[in-house]
């Protein structure tokens, strides 16, 4: 369906996939900049966009089923954490894998996550799509590993998005703060700014009496976002289970 709720005529078909890879049938759930970026993107790879919903036409993933998606392989959701849960959940009741995008929601995980293995069915979430941002929850890990045996060092996360993005912290942040609790076994206070379209900058600020380390990513264009998503859908086709980014770049 289109931006404006009026289904399309047809789905939108790219050429033959770069590199012979399967050019895959995709239907995207959301109709705000992330779901278009995906969209546009995967018509790039040489994908089949076989539809796209917008929130209007899709309350309570009332609209998705394998027919009314045009039996897509896989569908990517880009929507609002009071969405995501209901969409989750009526993609793998219809059978069709999905990747979420969305943060904001992780609250409901468990339970997701439960009602994926109970269905069979093939969910990927991440909080970012981006490799850099999964190496700085990697470096974020091993950092506070390190730091316990220096307790004169303070931690502290700073993230900053466009003012128009609902959840703060953000996804990101909450989980770079996770991996970093998992090696450094204390929390970190997290800083949210909102201003402007910054698409998403997070950095990680390790702070001694006499020096400072700042690990810090930024994302300089949404599309790496969406870029990272259709790599996710591509190697969710034929799985099952509940994944994330560590499961595909370990």
């Amino acid at each position: 369906m289109s931006p404006g709720g009026e289904r399309e005529a047809r789905p939108s078909t790219g050429a033959a996939a770069a590199g012979g890879a399967p050019a895959r049938r995709v239907a995207i759930i959301g109709d705000g900049r992330m779901g278009q970026a995906a969209a546009q993107l995967a018509i790039t790879r040489g994908w089949t966009v076989t539809a796209r919903l917008g929130r209007h036409e899709n309350k309570e993933g009332a609209a998705i089923s394998k027919a009314g998606l045009d039996h897509p392989d896989v569908c990517i959701e880009f929507t609002q954490p009071f969405a995501a849960v209901h969409n989750i959940r009526a993609a793998v009741r219809a059978g069709i894998p999905i990747v979420c995008g969305t943060s904001g929601w992780y609250d409901s995980l468990p339970v997701v996550r439960e009602f994926v293995e109970q269905e069979k069915g093939a969910l990927f979430w991440a909080a970012n799509f981006s490799v850099g941002a999964h190496l700085l929850n990697v470096l974020a890990r091993e950092a506070g590993r390190r730091l316990r045996a220096h307790p004169g060092f303070q931690t502290h996360i700073v993230e900053t998005h466009h003012a128009a993005k609902k959840d703060s912290p953000s996804g990101t942040a909450i989980v770079l703060e996770q991996a970093l609790r998992e090696g450094l076994h204390k929390a970190t206070p997290i800083t949210s700014v909102r201003v402007g379209s910054v698409p998403g900058e997070h950095t990680l600020v390790i702070d001694g009496a006499f020096e400072q380390l700042a690990l810090r990513h930024e994302a300089r264009d949404r599309r790496v976002f969406a870029e990272g998503a259709l790599i996710a859908a591509d190697w969710l086709v034929g799985r099952t289970g509940t994944f994330t980014m560590t499961d595909l770049l370990p």
